[in-house]
């Protein structure tokens, strides 16, 4: 089985996107914001993939990304997953090692699509 991270501030998306990965048969751990999401990292926990939110308080989703590559999860993917557009914030998110972007409210087929791409037998 798959596990698949969130980090989203918002506690509706946190459980709107979870419900429709573990419908989907995957495994979901969930974080409140970028910080948290280091923090369980560094306690040793290892996505196949990792879904974030960009705006959020203490660690943002590009900040996040940039650490989460230096505390050990250099090929893990991670999707930004948010209502920012931008051509700029895309840009710098995969300078800091985003692998790619999706705009909320994003569809499940889409999200799953997406998903199923970035991690091979999701």
């Amino acid at each position: 089985m798959k596990t698949v991270m969130l980090v989203d501030d918002s506690p509706t998306m946190l459980m709107s996107i979870k419900s429709v990965l573990t419908k989907a048969g995957m495994a979901v751990e969930t974080a409140r914001d970028g910080q948290d999401a280091l923090d369980q990292i560094k306690k040793g926990l290892k996505p196949n993939l990792i879904i974030s939110d960009v705006n959020m308080p203490r660690l943002d989703g590009i900040s996040f990304v940039r650490e989460a590559r230096k505390a050990g999860l250099r090929f893990t993917p991670i999707l930004m997953l948010t209502t920012e557009s931008e051509q700029a914030k895309r840009d710098e998110a995969k300078k800091a090692g985003a692998t790619g972007w999706l705009v909320k409210p994003v569809q499940p087929d889409a999200l799953l699509g997406v998903v199923r791409q970035v991690v091979p037998g999701a």
